[in-house]
C-alpha cells in the first residue's frame, strides 16, 4: 500500500523560526495542509495534517498551562517552540502537541487528525486493520497509527535525530475552516473560542465544523 502521487522528497522542512511565532492560533491555522512524519525504527509513517487545535497560556482555561501553571507535565510547554509535547489522556491515548512561541510562552498546538499517506501498511497494522478513514481521524488514533508515545515527549522537531518531522509543500492551499475545540467542557467561556481548524474538504477529520 502506498501513495505514489506525493513524493516525500519534494517537501521542505518547516523553518525552526516558524515555531517561535507568539500566536499559536495563527500557527494552528497554517499547519492545515502541511505534513507530519514519524520515523521509528527506520520506518516512516505519516500524512497530511487536516485538523489542529490551538492552546494559549495564560488566559486559555483549556490549556494545561492556564495561568502559567508550571508542573512536571507542563514544563515542556515553557520551552522555546519547536519541541513535542506528548501526554497520556485518560490513561489510554497518547496525544501529540507541538510547542510554539518564545521560551516561557507555554503555547501548544494539538494535532487532531491527518490524512494517511506514507507507511500505509504499517499504519494499518497498528490500527488493527480498520478502514483507512479511521486510522488517524482523531488525536489518539493518529499517535497509535504513527507509533508515537510518551517516549517522544520533549523532543526537538526536524533535527536529524528526531522521531517527529514537520514538512511544508509550496503547493498546499487547503480550504481551512475554524470551529470550537472539542472535549473541553470544563473550560467555561473558552469552550466557544473557534481555535479548532480543519480542512473543509477532507474526509479524515475527527468531526466536521458545526
Amino acid at each position: 500500500m502506498s501513495n505514489p502521487s506525493l513524493d516525500l522528497g519534494s517537501l521542505l522542512p518547516i523553518d525552526p523560526d516558524w515555531f517561535l511565532n507568539p500566536d499559536p492560533v495563527r500557527l494552528a491555522h497554517d499547519l492545515i495542509g502541511q505534513f507530519l512524519i514519524s520515523d521509528k525504527d527506520g520506518q516512516q509513517t505519516g500524512g497530511r495534517i487536516v485538523e489542529t487545535e490551538a492552546y494559549k497560556a495564560p488566559e486559555d482555561k483549556a490549556c494545561h498551562a492556564h495561568l502559567n501553571r508550571y508542573t512536571k507535565r507542563t514544563s515542556v510547554m515553557f520551552e522555546a517552540g519547536g519541541r513535542t509535547y506528548v501526554y497520556l489522556c485518560y490513561g489510554i491515548h497518547h496525544l501529540l502537541n507541538i510547542v510554539t512561541g518564545p521560551q516561557g510562552a507555554a503555547h501548544a498546538i494539538l494535532i487532531r487528525a491527518i490524512e494517511p499517506i506514507w507507511g500505509l501498511e504499517r499504519q494499518s497494522e497498528r490500527r488493527s486493520g480498520r478502514p483507512r478513514r479511521e486510522w488517524t481521524n482523531g488525536p489518539g488514533k493518529l499517535t497509535k497509527a504513527l507509533g508515537i508515545t510518551k517516549a517522544d515527549n520533549n523532543r526537538p522537531i526536524n533535527q536529524k535525530s528526531s522521531s517527529i518531522h514537520l514538512f511544508r509543500s509550496p503547493q498546499s492551499n487547503p480550504k481551512v475552516q475554524s470551529a470550537p475545540r472539542i472535549g473541553i467542557d470544563y473550560a467555561e467561556e473558552c469552550i466557544h473560542w473557534p481555535w479548532r481548524f480543519l480542512d473543509a474538504d477532507s474526509r479524515f477529520v475527527s468531526a466536521p465544523a458545526p
